[in-house]
């Protein structure tokens, strides 16, 4: 058994923010957090970057931080703004929420919560205790330490690779997009997911006259939500087959509808992830990911209405297709692709490229100096399929000699490998709870009869 009075979280995201504040809720451990983006502690990167016209995906209702209190951020953003459970708050609004918690348990905690603005450059575990090695030269002796990287920054795709700001930024939340674009200009975003619906938003916002053109392998935008439909949920978790559970989705959604056949799997998702072979995560991932992805993760419809508006103007396109080359010309670049389905390629001239194609997950293209000293030494390994890092069912890493690791435990977007969903938030807050009273004990002594 453990001995743990002090666990040391790295990474001050939402993921990191969550576990240190549910610790803190249960016992009396002491909680140190790192993170080296102060502008960002408390919210990561969806709530730390978010601008004024980003909308959250999901309801008010869905978006309390604590599982046992489900209505805890409706109430709170019913006395800031007078929003309702059925709002779609803005990030910006959710990021105050955020910061709000997290003040409020530094407050509480006293000397018991500490949070250091460094970056952790690496660790090492040992029988008793860990070392964490920071940038500034720091050393902090620790019981435990929690990774929670959160989302990585996308990879570059071969042909803009060698390209810098303003012809392509590899980072779309780390400049400013819009920054000297003319009214005639066009942009490419690579991608056709939530980080293109969220540039384009930025675009729009910004007051960009220009056309934007999005392009994935298959062409697919996020669908939107719509006002909830009463229907009897599923009591029974389905067939875990792909085939089998394909024709469940099918046939539920026949009679309930597409999105409750889809949000009402959401208890037994991860079950049935778990439950599937390595081969069918594979041709999962490999055949229906996007589609799932643009049912699973909507948009709000106020964002769908905007999206539809520049697609009837003109000055929004949505292409299906692959990326060949890139060269450079006098006004930007121009970009050969072959649009998905068809043998011949075509030229399109464009102002500027954004990257889109979402997080980084294969932990082997990481540049971050933790991940990657740990995943040199062994420590830590990419999942069977390359999408996160990982771990067993308690978020214990898993060491290159398949061992798990008591001291060295994983957090948030990129332990999907075991989870698969877990990057909204209602899963990660749920992780992060289940965790912190697990490493509290609060799981058995706030157990009935005890």
């Amino acid at each position: 058994m453990l001995k743990l009075s002090h666990l040391t979280i790295i990474g001050g995201g939402f993921s990191g923010t969550l576990l240190a504040i549910n610790l803190l809720r249960y016992g009396s451990m002491r909680v140190t957090l790192v993170e080296r983006r102060p502008d960002r502690l408390g919210k990561g990167l969806a709530f730390g970057s978010a601008r004024p016209d980003h909308i959250l995906n999901v309801r008010a209702g869905n978006m309390s931080a604590f599982p046992d209190q489900p209505t805890h951020f409706a109430q709170w953003l019913a006395r800031d703004t007078g929003g309702t459970d059925a709002s779609f708050a803005t990030r910006a609004t959710y990021g105050r929420y955020l910061a709000s918690l997290l003040d409020a348990a530094r407050a509480e905690a006293g000397d018991r919560f500490e949070v250091i603005d460094d970056q952790a450059i690496d660790l090492v575990t040992m029988a008793q205790q860990c070392r964490v090695a920071l940038s500034s030269g720091r050393t902090l002796t620790t019981d435990l330490v929690a990774l929670a990287p959160g989302n990585l920054p996308p990879h570059d795709l071969p042909p803009f690779r060698d390209l810098a700001p303003p012809l392509y930024a590899a980072d779309p939340w780390g400049s400013d997009i819009s920054h000297d674009l003319a009214p005639s200009d066009r942009v490419l975003l690579l991608g056709t997911g939530l980080t293109a619906v969220d540039c384009i938003q930025t675009l729009h916002g910004a007051g960009f006259q220009g056309s934007v053109l999005a392009m994935s392998r298959r062409g697919l935008l996020p669908h939107s939500h719509a006002p909830s439909s009463p229907s009897q949920p599923l009591r029974d978790k389905p067939a875990s087959h792909c085939a089998a559970l394909i024709r469940t989705i099918r046939d539920r959604a026949a009679t309930a509808g597409w999105r409750n056949a889809v949000d009402e799997l959401r208890p037994f998702t991860q079950d049935i992830w778990r439950a599937a072979t390595a081969t069918e995560r594979a041709r999962f991932l490999r055949h229906a990911r996007p589609y799932w992805d643009v049912h699973r993760h909507r948009i709000a419809p106020l964002v769908a209405e905007r999206l539809a508006a520049m697609q009837a103007e003109g000055r929004l396109k949505v292409a299906a297709g692959k990326i060949i080359q890139a060269r450079r010309h006098a006004h930007g670049l121009v970009v050969c692709w072959r649009p998905r389905g068809e043998s011949q390629t075509r030229e399109v001239p464009v102002a500027r490229v954004i990257n889109c194609t979402g997080p980084l997950a294969d932990l082997r293209r990481t540049t971050d100096p933790l991940l990657r000293s740990l995943s040199d030494r062994g420590m830590i390994r990419p999942d069977a399929l390359a999408i996160g890092i990982d771990t067993d069912r308690q978020g214990r890493a898993i060491a290159q000699d398949d061992h798990p690791q008591d001291r060295l435990l994983v957090v948030g977007p990129m332990t999907r490998g075991a989870h698969w969903e877990i990057v909204a938030v209602p899963d990660i807050r749920r992780q992060t709870w289940d965790l912190a009273r697990a490493l509290t004990g609060a799981q058995w002594s706030m157990a009935d009869g005890l």
